[in-house]
């Protein structure tokens, strides 16, 4: 980590952040709760973070990439191996889901699971640490909004997540409403991305999750 860590702070680095009503998805994601029971899989709210992420890296595949280290090569990576930020007795750790474009929620949850199980018993292996394309990091899950992630130095693009939040809102007829909201922060290498790219990958990403039925188009 030290020396993913240093190499990773050459790159330069900016910053995007956004807020998603995750209302719908709460709603959602009590109805699958039994569901999930079923099959032996607790069901939080990442499968559908990193469903969503998959969606919208097919569509700005270039935040699904890597960059040579003369920055003169770009390569596209067809797969969404999508790495997930896991704090553990051993510090931090990021196992990635591999193929995730060709996952349902279920098969993304139980994979969620056994990296967790296995990264509390120390006991990933290689093929499960390598070969990561994009990053998410839930910071939520122990606490704040916002935090500036960093990119690791064979991606381009990274995204925590906050805690999510139950606030009030307005909504169309100026009606104060209760709203479960969540804070994403992105971070991406500026030689790679650009600003109008990263909000447009981010608002992909948000609609999927305001609109979880969106997700059904997507599937395979």
């Amino acid at each position: 980590m030290v020396k993913s860590m240093t190499e990773a702070l050459k790159v330069p680095h900016f910053g995007y952040c956004d807020e998603v009503d995750m209302t719908q998805l709460v709603q959602l994601r009590g109805l699958f709760k039994d569901a999930a029971k079923d099959r032996g899989l607790k069901m939080s709210y990442m499968p559908f973070f990193i469903k969503a992420a998959s969606v919208a890296l097919a569509t700005y595949p270039v935040l699904n990439s890597s960059v040579d280290g003369n920055c003169e090569n770009i390569t596209y990576k067809s797969s969404h191996n999508i790495g997930v930020a896991m704090d553990t007795s051993n510090g931090l750790i990021v196992p990635n889901i591999k193929n995730v474009q060709a996952l349902t929620i279920l098969d993304i949850a139980a994979e969620v699971s056994r990296l967790q199980e296995a990264g509390v018993k120390g006991q990933l292996r290689t093929q499960d640490l390598t070969g990561g394309t994009f990053t998410l990091s839930n910071i939520g899950s122990i606490g704040g909004t916002y935090t500036k992630p960093v990119i690791f130095s064979s991606e381009v693009a990274i995204g925590a997540l906050g805690k999510i939040q139950t606030v009030p809102r307005f909504d169309k007829h100026d009606n104060v409403v209760k709203r479960h909201v969540l804070n994403v922060s992105f971070s991406a290498d500026h030689r790679v991305v650009d600003g109008a790219t990263m909000a447009r990958f981010s608002t992909l990403w948000k609609e999927v999750l305001e609109n979880p039925a969106l997700l059904i188009l997507y599937l395979r």
